[in-house]
């Protein structure tokens, strides 16, 4: 199993991004997906997660509205789709991939596999 994490890059406040997750070795479509992220000196942080059954979204409060996550089952690819970015959001994100039940769906401990992680640089 593979998660591979693309996308990021250097931008500038307010501009967009768009996070790609690709899978291979599973069927995406039959898991949750998370993001997180963690910022240099910080520890890894929940961003965004869609669970599997029903297709429900969860959101940290700092990025709620301004970030979208969604799957694409046919490309077997997660995305992370990031508007109106902030010099904070900048940090290395990764996707994560697992069987999770609802009460895990913001906390590392839910996901089985993760991502190598794609730096977002956000400059003011």
């Amino acid at each position: 199993v593979q998660l591979q994490a693309s996308g990021g890059g250097l931008v500038q406040a307010g501009d967009s991004l768009r996070l790609s997750c690709a899978a291979s070795g599973l069927s995406l479509g039959q898991y949750s997906v998370g993001w997180f992220r963690q910022a240099p000196g910080k520890e890894r942080e929940f961003v965004a997660s869609l669970r599997a059954s029903g297709g429900a979204t969860f959101y940290a409060d700092s990025v709620k509205g301004r970030f979208a996550i969604s799957r694409d089952n046919t490309k077997n690819t997660g995305y992370l789709q990031m508007d109106s970015l902030k010099p904070e959001d900048t940090a290395v994100y990764y996707c994560a991939a697992g069987r999770t039940i609802l009460t895990y769906m913001r906390l590392t401990d839910g996901y089985t596999y993760w991502g190598q992680g794609t730096l977002v640089t956000v400059s003011s």
